[in-house]
């Protein structure tokens, strides 16, 4: 079950975070080649000068993401899905694409509990609450 975290130092309004999370989920699922219902999203909202990137002006738009995913996809795999995430972060909340981080945390399946069941480690093609 990836929870994808997402925290951005403005406020959006609430169509636009659903079409944020339906892009997100989406997108997550076609690279990471994988179900949707599993799929875990946070977006925090936070004020001006609440976030901070060394390289950014500090009234700039700022967003960090840190994700946390199964273990096993290739660095292909995470590269491309950073890229698209932070196309639908600069298209969605207009924040300029040098201003966002991403960091992957990798773990065993088996770390991620639904009230199901605990997820089994990835595999191409997996539905994981099959």
């Amino acid at each position: 079950m990836p929870h994808l975290q997402f925290e951005i130092n403005k406020k959006v309004c609430k169509e636009t975070k659903e079409e944020f999370a339906k892009q997100i989920r989406d997108v997550f699922s076609e690279v990471m080649d994988t179900g949707k219902d599993h799929i875990a999203i946070s977006l925090r909202e936070y004020e001006k000068y609440s976030l901070s990137i060394g390289r950014a002006d500090p009234k700039d738009d700022i967003c960090l993401m840190n994700l946390d995913i199964r273990e096993g996809r290739t660095i292909e795999k995470r590269r491309e899905l950073a890229l698209r995430f932070m196309e639908i972060v600069k298209v969605n909340f207009q924040v300029d694409t040098k201003n966002q981080y991403l960091t992957f945390t990798e773990h065993k399946g088996e770390d991620f509990h639904l009230v199901e069941k605990f997820l089994a480690s990835w595999e191409s093609g997996e539905d994981p609450l099959v």
